[in-house]
C-alpha cells in the first residue's frame, strides 16, 4: 500500500495511526510494524476494533485509543520501543477540515516529533504544501509552517472515484520527512519570533510584506528597526509579496528583524 511504502515502515517502527476506521490500514500496518498505536474518535468503532484484533492487542502489538487527535496529549515516548530510540512514525486518514491544525499539532506544538508523517489530504491542499518556485508556485502560510519543520513530498494523487462515498474533491498522500526543529538552532532564531514574523507578514495577503510589516510594527513590535534598510540589506524588493519569499529569505528576515 501506497501509504505505507511512503513512511518506509518496516519491523522496527511504532506507528500512531489516526483515523483507522474500520481497520483495512491498521491490518497492513500490523503485519509489518513493531507496534501500533490506532487513536479513533468514533464510538462506534472501537469496540469493532477491539474485537477485530483482540489477538493483537494481546500480544501488545496493537493498542487502540478512544480519543480525538486534536485532543491526544499523552506522552508518546514512554510508548514507544527502545530500540528505535523513541522514535514514531504518523500514518493518518484525517478529516481534510483538520489538516491544518493537525499539521501544527505534530511539527509544532508537540515535545516529540515524529519521524515521518503520511497523511491523505485534499490534493490542492498537498499542492499548496509542497509549492515549488521552480514549477511557478507560491508559497503559502501553510507551505513555510510545514518546511520550516520538514521536507514535504506529493506522493500520489487518489481520484475522487476511488472512495465510497465519493467525496467532492480528489486526494493525494502527503509525506513529511526528514522532521526536526535544527532550522531554528542552525539559523539562531527563536521559533516563537519567527512564526510571529511570519503571520504578521502573510496577515493581509493582498498586501506587500512590507506593508505587512509595518502595520505590525505600530502596534508595538520590532521598535527601532527600519523595515526600508532591512529589505535592502538581504535583498528583498520592497514590493515582495510574503508568498514571494523562500525559507532561506524568511530566515534572514528573521534574524534582522528580531
Amino acid at each position: 500500500m501506497k501509504m505505507l511504502e511512503a513512511g518506509e515502515v518496516n519491523n522496527t517502527d511504532t506507528i500512531l495511526e489516526v483515523g483507522p476506521g474500520k481497520g483495512a490500514l491498521t491490518e497492513k500496518l500490523l503485519t509489518v510494524a513493531k507496534k501500533v498505536i490506532a487513536v479513533e474518535k468514533d464510538d462506534r468503532l472501537i469496540e469493532f476494533l477491539a474485537e477485530k484484533f483482540a489477538e493483537e492487542i494481546k500480544m501488545g502489538k496493537l493498542e487502540i485509543v478512544h480519543d480525538d487527535i486534536l485532543e491526544f496529549n499523552r506522552p508518546l515516548a514512554p510508548s514507544l520501543s527502545n530500540e528505535g530510540g523513541g522514535s514514531y512514525k504518523i500514518i493518518a486518514n484525517i478529516p481534510y477540515y483538520i489538516t491544518g491544525v493537525f499539521l501544527r499539532k505534530f511539527l509544532e506544538e508537540t515535545d516529540k516529533q515524529p519521524e515521518k508523517i503520511v497523511v491523505m489530504v485534499q490534493k490542492e491542499i498537498a499542492q499548496r504544501i509542497v509549492a515549488n518556485e521552480q514549477a511557478g508556485q507560491k508559497e503559502s502560510l501553510l507551505s513555510i509552517s510545514v518546511k520550516v519543520f520538514g521536507t514535504p513530498k506529493m506522493i500520489m494523487k487518489v481520484d475522487r472515484e476511488n472512495f465510497s462515498p465519493a467525496p467532492n474533491v480528489d486526494s493525494a498522500i502527503l509525506l513529511i520527512s526528514n522532521i526536526s526543529k535544527k532550522f531554528f538552532s542552525e539559523n539562531n532564531i527563536f521559533e516563537k519570533n519567527f512564526f510571529e514574523i511570519l503571520h504578521a507578514g502573510f496577515a493581509h495577503k493582498r498586501k506587500m510584506l512590507l506593508g505587512n510589516l509595518k502595520e505590525w510594527q505600530k502596534k508595538g513590535n520590532i521598535e527601532n528597526k527600519d523595515l526600508s534598510q532591512i529589505f535592502s540589506l538581504i535583498n528583498l524588493p520592497e514590493k515582495i509579496r510574503a508568498e514571494d519569499l523562500t525559507l532561506n529569505q524568511w530566515s534572514d528576515l528573521v534574524k534582522n528583524l528580531s
